[in-house]
C-alpha cells in the first residue's frame, strides 16, 4: 500500500467523546445536584474524573492526541457562551452571584427567569442552547474552562488539543437577542468576536497547547458570498496572529463545497475533514484546490455518527490517496463521538453475530488507531485487524437477519394511492368536527406525562425478574387511571393514557418491531441530563402483533372525551434510530411506514378517533445541503402519509413536531397532510405561527404555550398571552392549546400546576373570542 516513510507522521486523534460515563455518572451526579443532594464540589469532582478516565481510555487505546473542552455539564454551544461573555441580560445577576447556577439557570431557566431557546445541532438528535446575541452585546473573554481542562490532559502526560466551537459558526447559530431591531444579522458581530478568540487562544499557548481545533460545521450548508467573506476574514485575523497555537480547522456532517477553497487558503495550519456519507466529496474538492500543501489533514473516514463497523480496507484506500494531497495526514472519526454509545462490549444479550457488526466509541477509537498504524507501517502491521474485518463485513452483508423477502414483497407493491387519504381535508376537518364535538381552543398534551422513579424501578423489577407480568400490568393499569381521571377533573379537551408502559418513544416501538435491535447501555446524550438509547435498524421491519391498542383501549374505557392513540412516525423512528447503511434511507422509512400503518387501522378498529403520528425530526433529519433536500422530503412527507393513510375521514390524525428550525419545512409540514400539528413555541414566543400563516398552511395547529424543557412554571396568563400572540397568526377555529412537547421528563407538582394554568388560559381567551 504506503511506504512506512511515506506516512510515518499518521497518528490517531478524535474531535471528542461521550461525556456521560459507562453508568451516567455524569447525570446522576448533576440531576443530584439540582435535587441538592450532591454538593457543587462532588459535582466537579465527579465530572474531572470521568475527564481523566476518557483520556487515559483514549490514550490507551492508541490516540496520540486526545481533546479537550469537549466536555460539558449541559451543552457546549452553552460553555461557548460563556466563554466569549455572551450572557443574556435576564441572566447576568444569576450568574454573577454563582457561576454554576447560572449557568444550569440559562439552560433550563427558573420560575422567574426564561431559559435560552433549545434546538438541534444541524442534522443531529442533540440540543445546543442558542446564543441570544445584539446590536449592543459586549463580548469578553472567559477561558478558564478550557485552560484548566488542558492542564488537567497536560498534567496527566497526555498530548492534547482543545476543542472549541469556531467564532463563524457560533454566529451563525446564534439568534437575535429580544429587543433586537428586525433584521438584525448576529454575524455583523464578527469584528467584535475574534478579539475574544484571540484572548483564548493566547491563553491556551500560555496553558501549554500545541494545537486548538476549532469546529466550524456551519460551513457545510449553503453559504452566501458575504458569509464565506466572513469565514475568510475570520481565519485570516487569527491565522495572523503571532501568540497563539497552531491551528486546525474542523468541519463534519458534510461536504464543504464553496467553503472549501476559502479554509484551504487560510493561513491555519491544518484542516480536519469529514470523508464519509456525502463528505466523500473531500476527496475530489481537495484534489480541485491543490490540496493542502504545507498544512495538517485530519481525515475523518470513520463514521462518527453510526454503530456499524468500518471498512477498514476502502478506509486505507482513502487515506492513501490523502497522502499525496497534504502535508500530514492523521486519522479520526467524521466527528465528535458524542454521537454514539460507549462500548458495544457492554451489550451481552445481542446476538454475537450481530454484536460483530457494532462499533461505539470504544471500537471506533480501535478503528482510528488501526488505520492510523496500517497508514504509517503498513498493511502487513494491521493484516489481523484486516482480516477480522473482512470476516465481519462479510457475515453481515451475508445474513439472512438483515432481508425479509416477505416485507421487501410488500413495500414494493405500494401504490400513490396509498399514501393519500380518502377525502380532502375541508371535507374530512368538517367530518371530524361533527364527531368529535370538542370546543373552540381544544386542549390536549402531546402524550407522556411525568415518568416517575416508581415507573421505572417497576419496568426494571420486570426485567430482573422482581415482579411478575400480572403485578406490573395492574401498576400500568393503576397509572393509567390516575392520569385519565386527572386529565378530566383538569378538564383536558382530548385526552391521553399517560405512556406508562413506555421506556422512550422509539425504543419501546423498536422492541416490537421485527428487524430492530434495542440495546441494554447504548446511551447518547440528547441534551442537558436527557440520555437516550436509539434502537439499531438491523434488518427489514414488519410489525408482528399490535403494539399500542391495548392500552390506549383500556384508557378509552375509562372515558367519554377522545383519547389519542400515540404513535412515532417513520422519519423519527429512523432518525433516533442508528439506521442501516446497507440500502437507502427511504426503502427503510417505507418498510416502516407500513408497519405503522398496521397499528394506526388496527387502532381505528378499536374504537380509537384521535390518532397521533409524531415527526419530532422531520426537521432535524433535513439534509443540510439544499441540493439534496428534495429527494429527501420526497420520501420522508410519503412514508408519514402512508403511515397514516388508510383511516376512515372522521378519524383525526395529528402529528407533532419540536425544537427545530421549522421555516425549512413549511412546505413539507403541508405535504404531510395531518389534521392537526403541534409545534414547540414557546420558547421561540410563537415564530412558528408566524411562518405558519405565511405559508398559508391551511389546517389545524397547536403551537406550545408552555416550555417542558424548563422546570419553571408558566403562568395562566403567560399562557394566555401566548393564545394571544397564537391567534394573530391562525384563526381560532383552527388553533389548539397544548404545551410544547411530552411530559416524560417533568415531576408532577409542576406538570399539575402547569396544565391547569394551560386549560386556564384557554377558558380565558374562549371567554374573551365569545365576548362573555
Amino acid at each position: 500500500m504506503t511506504t512506512k516513510s511515506a506516512a510515518a507522521a499518521a497518528r490517531a486523534t478524535v474531535y471528542g467523546h461521550p461525556r456521560q460515563g459507562r453508568d451516567r455518572e455524569l447525570k446522576k451526579a448533576i440531576e443530584g445536584y439540582w435535587k441538592g443532594r450532591v454538593t457543587a464540589g462532588a459535582l466537579r469532582s465527579t465530572a474531572a474524573e470521568l475527564r481523566r478516565t476518557h483520556w487515559r481510555q483514549l490514550a490507551d487505546a492508541g490516540v496520540h492526541e486526545v481533546p479537550t473542552g469537549d466536555f460539558s455539564y449541559y451543552d457546549h454551544v452553552l460553555d461557548t457562551t460563556v466563554m466569549v461573555g455572551a450572557i443574556p441580560a435576564r441572566h447576568r445577576e444569576a450568574v454573577a452571584a454563582d457561576a454554576l447556577d447560572g449557568y444550569f439557570a440559562m439552560a433550563r431557566g427558573t420560575q422567574d427567569v426564561a431559559p435560552l431557546e433549545m434546538t438541534k445541532w444541524f442534522d443531529t438528535n442533540y440540543h445546543y442552547l442558542v446564543p441570544e446575541l445584539g446590536p449592543d452585546t459586549v463580548f469578553s473573554a472567559d477561558s478558564s474552562k478550557q485552560v484548566a481542562e488542558l492542564k488537567e490532559a497536560l498534567a496527566l502526560e497526555l498530548t492534547a488539543r482543545p476543542v472549541l466551537v469556531g467564532p463563524v459558526t457560533y454566529l451563525l447559530l446564534a439568534k437575535p437577542a429580544p429587543g433586537a431591531a428586525a433584521g438584525f444579522d448576529p454575524l455583523t458581530l464578527l469584528d467584535r468576536l475574534l478579539p475574544v478568540y484571540a484572548e483564548v487562544l493566547a491563553d491556551l499557548r500560555a496553558a501549554g497547547a500545541e494545537w486548538v481545533q476549532l469546529d466550524e460545521p456551519a460551513l457545510v450548508q449553503d453559504r452566501t458570498p458575504a458569509e464565506l467573506n466572513a469565514a475568510a476574514r475570520a481565519y485570516r485575523d487569527l491565522g495572523a496572529l503571532t501568540d497563539r497555537p497552531r491551528l486546525l480547522v474542523a468541519s463534519y456532517f458534510d461536504r464543504l463545497g464553496d467553503a472549501l477553497p476559502v479554509l484551504a487558503e487560510a493561513p491555519v495550519e491544518g484542516l480536519a475533514l469529514d470523508f464519509t456519507g456525502p463528505a466523500a466529496a473531500h476527496l475530489e474538492g481537495l484534489a480541485a484546490v491543490g490540496g493542502l500543501p504545507g498544512k495538517r489533514l485530519v481525515a475523518g473516514v470513520v463514521d462518527g455518527r453510526n454503530i456499524w463497523v468500518n471498512d477498514l480496507e476502502k478506509s486505507l484506500a482513502t487515506l492513501g490517496i490523502l497522502l499525496g494531497l497534504a502535508d500530514r495526514v492523521d486519522v479520526s472519526a467524521s466527528c465528535s463521538l458524542l454521537h454514539v454509545p460507549l462500548d458495544a462490549a457492554a451489550e451481552k444479550d445481542v446476538d454475537p453475530q450481530i454484536l460483530r457488526w457494532l462499533s461505539f466509541a470504544k471500537q471506533k477509537t480501535a478503528e482510528i488507531t488501526t488505520l492510523a498504524r496500517g497508514l504509517s507501517r503498513g498493511t502487513d502491521a494491521i493484516a489481523g485487524e484486516l482480516a477480522a474485518n473482512r470476516a465481519a463485513l462479510a457475515s453481515r452483508a451475508g445474513s439472512p437477519i438483515t432481508r425479509n423477502p416477505a416485507v421487501r414483497a410488500r413495500a414494493g407493491a405500494v401504490t400513490g394511492a396509498d399514501a393519500r387519504r380518502s377525502q380532502p381535508y375541508a371535507e374530512r376537518a368538517a367530518a371530524q368536527r361533527a364527531h368529535l364535538g370538542l370546543p373552540l381552543l381544544p386542549t390536549t398534551t402531546i402524550g407522556s406525562f411525568p415518568q416517575t422513579d416508581e415507573l421505572r424501578a417497576a419496568r426494571a423489577d420486570l426485567r430482573a425478574g422482581r415482579t411478575g407480568t400480572a403485578g406490573y400490568e395492574e401498576r400500568i393499569r393503576n397509572e393509567i387511571r390516575e392520569v385519565v381521571a386527572y386529565q378530566e377533573k383538569t378538564g383536558v379537551d382530548v385526552l391521553v393514557h399517560g405512556e406508562p408502559e413506555r421506556n422512550d418513544m422509539v425504543q419501546y416501538f423498536a422492541e416490537q418491531l421485527d428487524g430492530y435491535l434495542a440495546t441494554r447501555h447504548g446511551w447518547v446524550q440528547s441534551y442537558g441530563t436527557r440520555y437516550v438509547r436509539p434502537p439499531i435498524l438491523a434488518g427489514d421491519i414488519s410489525r408482528p402483533e399490535p403494539m399500542t391498542v391495548r392500552w390506549t383501549s383500556y384508557a378509552q374505557s375509562l372515558t367519554s372525551k377522545p383519547v389519542k392513540g400515540m404513535l412515532t412516525g417513520p422519519v423519527t423512528m429512523l432518525a433516533w434510530s442508528f439506521v442501516r447503511d446497507d440500502q437507502p434511507l427511504g426503502e427503510t422509512a417505507r418498510q416502516v411506514a407500513l408497519a405503522l400503518r398496521d397499528e394506526v387501522n388496527d387502532l381505528e378498529a378499536a374504537g380509537t378517533s384521535v390518532i397521533q403520528v409524531d415527526e419530532p425530526a422531520l426537521r432535524e433529519t433535513l439534509p443540510l445541503r439544499a441540493a439534496d433536500r428534495p429527494a429527501y422530503l420526497d420520501w420522508a412527507t410519503e412514508a408519514f402519509r402512508l403511515a397514516t393513510g388508510g383511516v376512515r375521514p372522521d378519524t383525526q390524525i395529528h402529528t407533532h413536531m419540536c425544537y427545530a428550525e421549522f421555516g425549512d419545512v413549511v412546505q413539507a409540514i403541508d405535504d404531510l397532510d395531518a389534521d392537526v400539528i403541534s409545534l414547540e413555541a414557546a420558547r421561540s414566543h410563537m415564530q412558528v405561527a408566524r411562518e405558519l400563516a405565511a405559508h398559508g398552511y391551511p389546517r389545524e395547529a397547536g403551537p406550545g404555550v408552555w416550555d417542558i424543557h424548563s422546570p419553571r412554571v408558566p403562568s395562566a396568563g403567560e399562557a394566555a398571552a401566548l393564545l394571544r400572540t397564537g391567534l394573530e397568526a391562525i384563526p381560532a377555529e383552527r388553533l389548539w392549546v397544548n404545551p410544547d412537547c411530552g411530559l416524560k421528563t417533568r415531576a408532577w407538582p409542576e406538570t399539575r400546576a402547569s396544565l391547569e394554568n394551560l386549560v386556564a388560559a384557554a377558558r380565558t381567551v374562549r371567554e374573551e373570542l365569545s365576548g362573555s
